[in-house]
């Protein structure tokens, strides 16, 4: 409506030269006369992504082995061409027919039932609508499940029927660069939840969809388990031309469901056991995780103090939470070693060395679920595909409200982008690409708004409502301490010099917002997106109408403080709580420092809490750390605002009982005691553990 508003301005649309005057002439002219994706054909969708020149900094055309050494003892998984399906694809291929190009096709369904293709690293192309009927005219129970299951095996192998002619005999194709390779289009994996996984792979409920470990032992950590037999069950698909009983006996004893082809059945070098990937979001968050916290609750309502071994217990719940998240963390890693594999490793070991304390409690009685037991699965699946953001399913769940629920403005914005790309080509604008491992690092650009917050803001101002309650004292200070670096000063002595300093200016211009941006480390093109913050504002009083008062928030952050030093990995970093990030103008620090040193011009105050210890807490891994007070008040400086690393989140140390007047906008200042979190993202777990 706006964008029509705006063209209905008398000569807007003359003056640009534009061929529509409101947005639905637009939308006609993008639906009429822009191509979109070819009609549907599977080998057709291959064929466009193969070539199109966005991608051709991207594609790998060869398996590769990365090392972390010279002498290629240690070896890295990062991308799926680093892996050991790739290689073992490429030799069965080049038995055949030497030099082939294996392309790995990822296959992905979700509960609205579409499938999608992936294969580059960020092309997801939605193939199909399979269809969702119940087969009500059915009436008997079985009949209809087992013809539904049918259904969409049928369905699945007409879509990708081309992959069996194409994955055998290849095909030549060109690439964005245009050079020709003989390409064999392979399906690699399937991304699906279990309940996909379970239709897929044609295994009962409750199994395993990828090995044979009997489900009354699944949550064994110790029974040995083998990847189903592909050739015994592909042996018992053959018998469905011998007669119906037969065929349901052979299927029974392969330990499958008796399934008329299923769609894995012709696919060339395919193992659908091998084939079936982890599934972060629904075994990990939505499985584990949501089953751990709810028996954390049920524990604290039965109440671990009245029961023998009470302290024991506790630390066993500890000791599975911190255990389970290690393992979350850990699995979604985007490289892998040796060394990181074996930290997964033993984070599923410690969570079932205390996993009987649920049962001793009687909050479960067994642990036999199918996503316990596909933790185990993950390692040689890492080293067989890669990591796991390479086949996850929280793709395709953001995709299919795109695709299944806005399909039609979908289309629209498809067509645009498809002839953005097409001026981009014809223009040679296609950035360059330089394709290295990924690595732990996680970078990021500081920014603060162009313009601050509130220009005048008194000392009176930033004590009473920001509780920069020694912001005179610190920024003398710090005059104090640029203007005298050569010297090694003392507290007594600095104070005496920061008596001396004559503050020019009674008010700063404060900013209320840090932001940290994504960096696009890998050169993919990834758009900037806001990944951290720091807030910093004073209570909001609002209307008196709508009571929509805002209290004060001050964050905590994660400071490079190059006075601190430890023995541990992030030697050097302290936490603070900022309470005033202000503008230090230019005029002002001519007439306070000298000119070979000029001081940044934003700076922040900060109250620090105590340094890290040694060593974190035995029991949950976090470290523990208190407010830092000297002579009985809190200990604050002014520091350089690049000297920010990142928010910090802090958990309370609450006692036996938790204060009941403690709440999210006071516990900063009611607690003294706290513990850095280091569960609350990836960034931070990469830092902490």
């Amino acid at each position: 409506m706006a964008f029509s508003d705006l063209l209905s301005i008398g000569g807007v649309s003359e003056r640009l030269n534009l061929s529509y005057k409101n947005s639905r002439e637009l939308n006609s002219i993008i639906n009429k006369q822009l191509p979109g994706h070819p009609k549907f054909h599977y080998k057709q969708i291959i064929v466009e992504l193969y070539g199109d020149p966005d991608f051709v900094d991207y594609l790998v055309f060869a398996p590769e082995r990365h090392y972390t050494d010279n002498n290629k003892t240690v070896r890295l998984h990062s991308d799926m061409h680093t892996g050991t399906w790739w290689w073992n694809s490429q030799k069965k291929l080049d038995k055949q027919r030497p030099g082939a190009t294996v392309i790995p096709v990822v296959i992905s369904t979700d509960k609205t039932q579409e499938i999608h293709c992936k294969p580059s690293w960020c092309a997801h192309v939605l193939l199909a609508y399979l269809p969702t009927t119940h087969l009500e005219h059915i009436t008997n129970k079985a009949s209809c499940h087992r013809s539904t299951v049918n259904l969409y095996h049928a369905c699945m192998a007409r879509v990708l029927l081309p992959l069996e002619n194409a994955g055998l005999d290849g095909l030549a194709m060109h690439s964005g660069d245009g050079i020709s390779r003989h390409c064999h289009p392979l399906f690699a994996c399937f991304v699906g939840d279990y309940p996909e996984q379970v239709l897929t792979s044609t295994v009962k409920t409750t199994e395993c969809p990828k090995c044979d470990i009997p489900p009354n032992e699944l949550e064994s950590s110790t029974a040995a388990f083998e990847i189903r037999d592909l050739n015994n069950v592909l042996d018992a698909l053959t018998t469905i031309d011998v007669g119906d009983l037969k065929f349901v006996q052979a299927c029974c004893d392969a330990c499958i469901k008796p399934i008329v082809h299923p769609f894995w059945e012709r696919l060339p070098y395919a193992n659908i056991f091998q084939a079936i990937t982890p599934d972060i979001l629904h075994q990990l968050y939505q499985g584990l995780v949501k089953h751990l916290l709810s028996w954390l609750a049920e524990a604290c309502i039965t109440g671990l103090s009245h029961v023998s071994g009470a302290k024991h217990a506790q630390i066993c719940c500890f000791i599975l939470v911190r255990s389970l998240l290690d393992f979350l963390y850990l699995a979604q890693y985007l490289c892998h070693s040796l060394e990181t594999l074996s930290l997964l490793d033993e984070a599923l070991a410690l969570f079932h060395d205390n996993k009987q304390i649920f049962v001793d409690l009687g909050i479960h009685n067994h642990f036999n679920f199918p996503q316990l037991h596909a933790t185990h699965h993950y390692i040689s699946m890492i080293r067989l595909y890669s990591t796991t953001d390479n086949y996850n399913t929280e793709y395709t769940e953001r995709l299919h409200i795109d695709l299944a629920k806005d399909a039609y403005h979908l289309k629209c914005k498809e067509k645009i982008v498809h002839h953005e790309k097409f001026i981009r080509w014809q223009l040679h604008d296609t950035p360059s690409h330089h394709p290295r491992p990924p690595d732990l690092s996680f970078d990021r650009t500081q920014t603060l708004t162009k313009h601050p917050s509130a220009r005048a803001v008194s000392f009176q101002c930033l004590i009473s409502d920001y509780s920069a309650t020694y912001f005179h004292e610190a920024l003398t200070r710090y005059v104090a301490q640029q203007n005298h670096l050569d010297e090694l000063l003392s507290h007594r002595r600095l104070k005496d010099l920061a008596a001396n300093v004559l503050l020019p200016f009674h008010s700063v211009a404060v900013y209320h917002k840090i932001k940290w941006l994504s960096v696009d480390s890998q050169g993919h093109g990834d758009p900037l997106v806001t990944v951290d913050s720091v807030h910093v504002k004073p209570r909001c009083t609002g209307t008196r109408q709508q009571n929509d008062a805002l209290p004060a928030r001050f964050d905590t952050a994660l400071i490079n403080d190059s006075t601190v030093y430890n023995n541990l990995h992030f030697a050097g970093y302290c936490v603070g709580q900022i309470c005033a990030i202000f503008l230090l103008r230019e005029r002002h620090a001519q007439s306070l420092f000298p000119p070979t040193n000029q001081p940044p011009k934003h700076l922040t105050y900060v109250e620090w809490f105590t340094p890290f210890p040694s060593t974190p807490d035995s029991r949950h891994g976090m470290y523990k750390i208190t407010c830092f007070v000297r002579s009985g008040e809190r200990v604050a400086s002014i520091i350089p605002v690049s000297n920010i690393s990142c928010s910090i989140h802090l958990i309370p140390k609450f006692g036996p009982v938790a204060p009941r007047h403690w709440t999210s906008n006071n516990v900063l200042e009611e607690c003294s005691t706290f513990f850095v979190n280091c569960y609350i993202d990836r960034h931070s777990f990469v830092t902490f553990r």
